[in-house]
């Protein structure tokens, strides 16, 4: 599977991110999902939500700027609750991104 995936929504304001850990949670494979341009949206799905869904296209589309990054996107960072969903990001020692 690939690591860079586009959302067909905004997801607070944003569109590109990048699959950074899957972790097993109660049997079921969840991806940690992180914004390309802030790591304060990022998301855990399932893989089926990130494969059947059609919420979701494998790869970086290449959009216009107000596609990418939408108005939600100031109100996000505007909002006092823009620190809700994962906390801390942690990459597992076989991510494609831990450069340790």
């Amino acid at each position: 599977m690939k690591s860079i995936w586009t959302s067909y929504k905004p997801i607070n304001g944003l569109r590109h991110f990048v699959l950074l850990n899957k972790i097993k949670e109660k049997d079921q494979i969840k991806n940690l999902m992180v914004s390309v341009l802030d790591a304060d949206i990022n998301l855990k799905i399932s893989n089926n939500e990130l494969i059947n869904s059609g919420q979701w296209i494998e790869g970086w589309v290449n959009l216009s700027k107000s596609e990418s990054i939408t108005k939600d996107y100031l109100e996000f960072k505007l909002s006092k609750n823009s620190k809700e969903g994962i906390n801390k990001i942690f990459v597992n020692d076989n991510s494609v991104f831990n450069i340790s």
